[in-house]
């Protein structure tokens, strides 16, 4: 910007030149004068000639470009020169060389001036253009721009004419608003103002309203955005006005605001429709306060017709500032969206969706809230999240109970070989019990995980509930202690159901326990059976009860109760409201995972201070007890020096090293396969005799079911034994298509593994 504005003179360098040549010429002539020797007069003669030639000659060029530069300027002022348009020419610091008529006249320049110099109080900021426009020029021979001024706008175009010289033309253009002098016999406020906000007129009325000249739109208006024909809060000299904006749209994107005074009484809009309307509606201001809600609306809140209220005050749970959801609105950042929300004055837990909308209400800008009622919609949620919820938790633990088993059968069955070696006499004989004991009791907390996941296997059988609860009876009585009075009451006509009566057990057994807890001072536990018939489906707590004749168990207590945020928790691992070290949190679980793999359904009422009744419904066995006979691998055969071929299938190598072992003490001939593809290389061999399959269900690549169904192809008849830390019944469809398969779940001990592979060669 500093070359824009630098001046320097040309001509005062030559003059200095064509000086020094004229003192050097007069310095040889002198010289040779009064030289006395012949060869420095010639030489000093000879100097001075030819200075004085150099000097011809550029006096000679001198005249050759005054001449073009006469030329030049003969042909601008032929050009330019009766332009109207002020024109101008330039160097490359700015400096004007030449101007037109129509120049000299508007702006009264003389020479010297620079082009920044004559523009700085026409538009803002002219050193950048100038800058900008000349550069442009440089590099594509000519520029042009539009700039707003005071009066209007300026069209400012530059050519380059040679390497150091520039041709400026200014256009101005009188905007036909009522801009200018129009404007300040206005008794209107009016200002003008550019894309940036910034003022570039007020007229006299707006200067008296705001104590002096404006700069900038935002130090005049509270608001950040204007919208013609609203209402708009002006910081006056005197304090905060309010004003209808009445906009029109300038030239070179300038805006024309003008001030119109409010009406002291407004004709008030038909409020009937907007109060007998059927849909909640609520008016908010920007800042969240409510100016009015129609009947429906305080009928869903519960809101008095003139008490006041804020936005937060109504609703709770939006997640973020609800200043900054109503301003984003308002100022239309937003389009208006939907959010789901809780209500707090209406009493129950009740949740809406509040659609926000702005609209102009008395030339003010509001937000029109619309309600809907969202409960069911939020309650069915929150049971699809806790439904999602529970599944993967029950994935998660079938996963790792998988797994443990795996280890549990390891330890056990290792542990199992090393007391084949030690007797009763032996030191280490009652730390191997310990470790057998334990790794039962690790199998057991396993069991329970896969009875919440619904992946254990079970031994279902008919069971008659009377007899059943009529023998727990007497264990339970030992299990709630002498300050609980336990009673057990049957119902008539009470069907059986079909079950794993050891797991049913267990199922009754956790609820009295916790029932038991749950009454600290002692109380009453009641067990009561009932015959149910239901004539429709019913629907309760995320199930759906299909019609049939049911058996309905019930444990219910006068304990502490279960709070209302705890009930649809209960039935999730490892959540107990017991003090730690009273309870694992897996009870409720089990119980669960038990009912509804047994195809029952068990849900729970609860009042804090009265107690809790669990509801436990069974379907009725209709079948016979023939049907019961199950195909299992018996338990009591009795242990004999086994014969035959037997072919291992089993990924973890612990188990397939213990399983290996186990079979080679029983007598048989052990073939290990790490994975299916191994086992089928294997069998690949004709010559080759194998009598039984023992395969792990779950493994890389090909599963056990389907590596035996081809090997089957051509070994038909083979016996199959699967293994798996999962339940049968994730087996079962892979097993129905194997013939003479058995199934054994994992952990299993050495005389488990020996009976049913004894048991298969049969």
């Amino acid at each position: 910007m500093a070359g824009l504005a630098k001046a320097f003179g040309p001509e005062r360098s030559k003059a200095t030149g064509q000086w020094l040549l004229y003192g050097a010429i007069l310095s040889c002539a002198v010289a040779g004068g009064f030289a006395t020797r012949a060869d420095l007069r010639l030489g000093a003669l000879a100097a001075g000639a030819t200075l004085a030639l150099v000097l011809g000659l550029r006096w000679a060029v001198g005249l050759g470009r005054a001449r073009q530069v006469r030329l030049r300027a003969d042909v601008l002022t032929e050009l330019v020169g009766q332009d109207a348009s002020p024109c101008f020419t330039t160097d490359p610091h700015g400096q004007i060389l030449f101007q037109n008529a129509a120049a000299a006249t508007r702006f009264s320049a003389g020479a010297g001036v620079t082009l920044l110099s004559v523009l700085k109080d026409l538009f803002a900021s002219p050193s950048a253009v100038l800058y900008r426009l000349q550069s442009r020029a440089s590099n594509g021979g000519a520029a042009r721009e539009d700039v707003a001024t005071r009066r209007g706008h300026l069209r400012l175009s530059v050519h380059r004419l040679t390497a150091d010289q520039y041709l400026w033309r200014l256009e101005e253009f009188q905007d036909r608003g009522t801009a200018g002098r129009g404007a300040e016999a206005l008794s209107l406020p009016m200002l003008t103002a550019n894309k940036s906000g910034v003022v570039l007129f007020s007229n006299d009325a707006m200067r008296r309203l705001l104590g002096g000249r404006p700069k900038r739109l935002d130090r005049i208006f509270t608001s950040d955005t204007l919208h013609s024909g609203e209402e708009v809060e002006v910081a006056a000299a005197t304090g905060p006005v309010r004003a209808i904006l009445a906009e029109v749209e300038g030239n070179g994107e300038r805006r024309e605001l003008y001030l119109l005074p409010v009406a002291a009484e407004r004709a008030a809009p038909a409020q009937a429709d907007f109060e007998q309307l059927p849909v909640p509606l609520l008016k908010f201001t920007a800042k969240g306060d409510l100016l009015a809600a129609n009947r429906a609306a305080r009928e869903v809140l519960g809101l008095e017709v003139d008490g006041p209220a804020a936005f937060h005050d109504l609703f709770e749970g939006l997640g973020r500032p609800v200043a900054d959801w109503l301003a984003d609105v308002a100022a239309e950042r937003l389009p208006g969206n939907s959010e789901v929300v809780c209500a707090r004055t209406a009493g129950s837990e009740t949740f809406l969706q509040v659609s926000l909308r702005r609209i102009v209400d008395q030339g003010r800008p509001v937000v029109l809230a619309v309600l809907q009622d969202a409960t069911a919609l939020k309650t069915l949620e929150a049971q699809f999240v806790q439904s999602q919820k529970m599944q993967a938790i029950g994935q998660l633990a079938g996963g790792v109970a998988h797994d443990f088993n795996n280890l549990l059968t390891a330890i056990s069955g290792h542990c199992d070989l090393l007391l084949l070696r030690h007797s009763s006499e032996d030191p280490a004989y009652g730390d191997l019990i310990q470790i057998h004991q334990n790794a039962n009791r690790a199998a057991a907390l396993v069991g329970q995980l896969l009875a919440f996941s619904r992946k254990q296997t079970l031994k279902p059988e008919r069971i008659d509930l009377q007899d059943v609860l009529s023998d727990l009876a007497h264990l339970l009585n030992r299990l709630v202690g002498e300050r609980v009075d336990l009673r057990l009451t049957h119902g008539s006509n009470l069907g059986p159901i079909r079950a794993d009566k050891r797991q049913f057990e267990q199922v009754v057994m956790n609820l009295v326990v916790n029932a038991r807890d749950a009454m600290p001072e002692g109380g009453r536990i009641r067990i009561e059976t009932e015959a149910v018939t239901l004539r429709s489906e019913m629907r309760r707590d995320r199930a759906v009860v299909p019609a049939g004749d049911y058996a309905l168990i019930r444990v219910s207590d006068a304990g502490c109760g279960i709070p209302p945020e705890s009930l649809q928790k209960i039935f999730e691992p490892f959540y107990t409201t017991k003090r730690l070290g009273e309870g694992t949190g897996l009870g409720l679980s089990t119980a669960y995972g038990i009912v509804k793999q047994s195809g029952g359904f068990i849900f729970v009422d609860s009042t804090e201070g009265e107690g809790s009744i669990f509801q436990l419904y069974f379907p009725i066995y209709t079948g016979s007890e023939s049907e019961e006979v199950v195909a299992k691998p018996p338990r009591n055969v009795v242990a004999r020096q086994g014969e035959g071929v037997v072919l291992l299938v089993e990924d973890e190598a612990p188990v397939r090293a213990f399983a290996s072992r186990a079979l080679r003490l029983r007598g048989y001939t052990v073939l290990e396969a790490e994975n299916a593809e191994v086992a089928l290389k294997t069998l690949e061999d004709a010559a080759l005799k194998v009598d039984v399959f023992v395969t792990d269900v779950v493994m890389p690549g090909l599963d056990g079911p389907s590596w035996v169904r081809m090997a089957l192809e051509q070994r038909p008849g083979t016996r199959v034994i699967f293994v798996s830390g999962y339940a049968e019944d994730a087996l079962a469809e892979g097993q129905a298509r194997v013939p003479h398969s058995v199934f054994l779940p994992k952990p299993f001990s050495l005389s488990d593994l020996a009976a049913t592979v004894q048991s298969q060669m049969q």
